[in-house]
């Protein structure tokens, strides 16, 4: 099993708006510190094929990779499948999914990437995560973006037109929300006074990660962001991670005092058994094919670049998520461990 690394740093993190900084927070800690990268994985671990026997014993492995010490797992938010896209992701509503993953590990964090906060109203979207961040021990970092499948929001009744405009909104409503003391609260949204949402998050807030633009500027990710999730570029050679770097950086001179925020980046792996395996892409650089060797070098050039977290998918992979899942954690993880924080905190409600 793989032990934590100690950071001795400070996370200072205030986001404009954001309840303060995440030092005491489980779920961030263990992910993100600077000049660290670690690596987190995500769900489901098999491709939905159309049956859902495939996504039977996931919590299982799920399990495993919580006693590995890998220091995430992700789950998307679709909740209607649009066979154009041909992806459901887990299937499961991902805070459904992730309290009842939440119940069977430990210390692992529970991310979504991402949740979709223009389809949900800002109360339903704080209701479901607080109490996902309390019964988790506060574990929960919550991705979110402003979405990309045009037909969900008809389907919604939302003008998917001013997602951009929405989003803002319930950003701001749902960290108004969330606060140990909610004030009156006006919105288009909603209007809300004299009403309080419980439960509270464990340690004052819950870190919300910005999914590629979201439809915003550099500028209001930089301020409102507690984190910052990109697509990886190619990542077949240099010039990819080069470019992520590039983007990273401008980002990081708009963030406000030069505080730290961390950076994500993720990409779907086929990992084959050969070690010495080119880095090759597959389906146009959906997805990559690749031996340890390429990966390790790969997430080398993202942690040089200052890229803090990676999340790997294994559903295309060639071998079964087991023995995928396993040299990840005996020959990978070792070399990007996940970080030592404050434990969860683990209560029998």
């Amino acid at each position: 099993m793989n032990g934590p690394i100690v950071s001795k740093k400070q996370i200072h993190n205030h986001s404009t708006k954001a309840v303060g900084n995440f030092n005491q927070h489980p779920g961030f800690r263990r992910m993100f510190a600077q000049d660290q990268l670690t690596i987190g994985l995500f769900l489901p671990l098999t491709f939905y094929n159309g049956q859902m026997d495939v996504l039977k014993g996931q919590a299982n492995l799920v399990e495993s990779i919580d006693r590995e010490n890998f220091a995430a797992v992700w789950v998307r938010d679709i909740p209607l499948f649009d066979p154009a896209f041909g992806d459901a992701g887990q299937v499961f509503d991902p805070f459904v999914y992730l309290a009842y993953l939440a119940a069977k590990t430990k210390n692992v964090s529970m991310v979504t990437g991402s949740s979709i906060f223009t389809l949900r109203h800002p109360i339903d979207l704080a209701k479901a995560a607080a109490s996902l961040d309390v019964l988790s021990g506060g574990r929960l970092v919550l991705g979110i973006a402003s979405g990309d499948r045009p037909n969900e929001f008809p389907a919604y009744g939302i003008d998917g037109e001013r997602r951009d405009e929405r989003f803002r909104e319930t950003v701001e409503f749902f960290r108004e929300l969330i606060q140990d003391r909610t004030d009156a609260i006006q919105s288009s949204l909603g209007q809300l006074k004299g009403l309080e949402l419980l439960p509270k998050p464990t340690s004052g807030g819950i870190p919300l990660v910005v999914t590629g633009s979201s439809r915003q500027s550099l500028d209001w990710i930089a301020q409102n962001s507690d984190g910052w999730l990109t697509y990886p570029e190619a990542t077949v050679n240099k010039s990819g991670p080069q470019m992520l770097g590039q983007k990273n950086k401008a980002w990081r001179e708009k963030i406000p005092n030069g505080i730290f925020k961390p950076h994500m980046t993720n990409e779907w792996i086929d990992l084959v058994e050969d070690v010495r395996y080119p880095r090759t892409p597959l389906r146009g650089g959906y997805i990559l094919r690749t031996g340890r060797a390429g990966l390790i070098e790969l997430l080398e050039e993202w942690r040089a670049v200052g890229v803090n977290h990676a999340a790997l998918g294994i559903q295309f992979s060639s071998r079964p998520p087991a023995e995928v899942i396993q040299e990840l954690a005996e020959e990978v993880l070792p070399l990007f461990p996940t970080l030592e924080g404050p434990k969860a905190l683990v209560t029998e409600w």
